[in-house]
């Protein structure tokens, strides 16, 4: 199977930016042509309706893995039915059995190549720096595989891109170089975007050029999550709709008050595998069974920390496995 759309590929930016640091965000997904491409979501429906009441025809084709899951009845073929158990589904996402079915292969084939140590998107913390980097990169129009595999390589022996120093230190040139290593797309471009990153951490958004932890932002937006979003979409180049989505989705296990948050591309992946696909059903659920779910491999200061971060969890594998096409291959796990 080739690559998979990024989610950037999928959205676009058309729509005004919602900052709101609850809840589901107005869809950005664009209806892509390409024979890879995943479906859209059933016309952009709100949180409160995505995936419910949905004109179900009398005649109808049996589901396909690339048609979207939002009937309630399901052939009795190929994927399990919609009402497989949603602790189930939880327990299995935050598990390390569901990690390979998340992330693309040849991401899978690097660690054993290189080793568990590297650092990669879908398995390691990253620092809120290395979150935004990384949702930069993930907003330009390339695949989900491009993506994850342009983040490895800057992130890991030789480039070590984890510091603003090291991105400044490296100039235009090794930045591009960088990405050519990682042979993706729109290299120049992105390169120019990380070095304009790293200037505006050190000129308005971190404290020195050491500080991956951006408190600055938080402490000159009194920790409120609308304010801090908002400072970084306008003092980071080529970050729009998208990245912001993809940063807000990520940074929220580390920034408490931009928890809980969904974004459109991910409730419509959690729905497809059962799971509630706004962001207070989702956490009433993980708070309600929370005894029952395995999460010592989770590294947390406190156990509010440890939900969010499992929260966090969650919606990367769910959308992982979208991006993916293994949806089905998920649910077949669940016994």
């Amino acid at each position: 199977m080739g690559d998979q759309p990024s989610e950037e590929k999928r959205q676009n930016d058309k729509k005004p930016v919602n900052p709101a640091p609850v809840g589901v965000q107005p869809s950005t997904e664009n209806d892509l042509k390409s024979s890879n491409a995943l479906p859209n979501s059933s016309d952009r429906k709100s949180s409160s309706k995505i995936g419910r009441g949905a004109a179900v025809p009398s005649k109808r084709k049996a589901a396909t893995k690339d048609e979207p899951s939002k009937a309630p009845r399901r052939s009795a073929r190929g994927a399990q039915s919609a009402s497989t158990d949603p602790v189930k589904i939880l327990r299995f996402l935050l598990s390390p059995d569901a990690v390979d079915l998340c992330r693309p292969k040849d991401e899978t084939e690097d660690l054993k190549t290189r080793g568990s140590g590297i650092k990669t998107y879908s398995a390691s913390t990253f620092t809120p720096f290395e979150e935004l980097i990384s949702a930069v990169i993930l907003s330009r129009p390339i695949s989900h595989a491009l993506g994850l595999r342009s983040i490895r390589t800057i992130f890991n022996e030789p480039w070590n891109f984890t510091t603003v120093k090291a991105l400044q230190d490296a100039g235009s040139e090794g930045r591009r170089a960088a990405l050519d290593e990682a042979r993706t797309q729109h290299r120049q471009k992105t390169a120019e975007e990380l070095g304009l990153l790293a200037d505006a951490l050190v000129e308005r958004l971190g404290d020195n050029e050491d500080d991956v932890s951006m408190e600055r932002i938080r402490r000159e937006s009194e920790y409120n999550a609308v304010k801090e979003l908002e400072i970084i979409k306008s003092n980071v180049k080529g970050l729009g709709k998208t990245g912001i989505d993809i940063f807000h989705r990520r940074v929220q296990g580390v920034w408490p008050a931009c928890y809980p948050f969904v974004d459109q591309k991910t409730s419509t992946s959690l729905e497809k595998l059962g799971l509630p696909g706004d962001a207070e059903g989702l956490k009433e659920l993980v708070n309600q069974h929370w005894d029952e779910l395995k999460v010592e491999s989770i590294e947390a200061k406190d156990e509010e920390e440890k939900k969010r971060k499992a929260f966090v969890r969650l919606l990367e594998r769910a959308v992982g496995a979208d991006l993916e096409g293994n949806i089905d291959d998920v649910k077949a796990q669940i016994i």
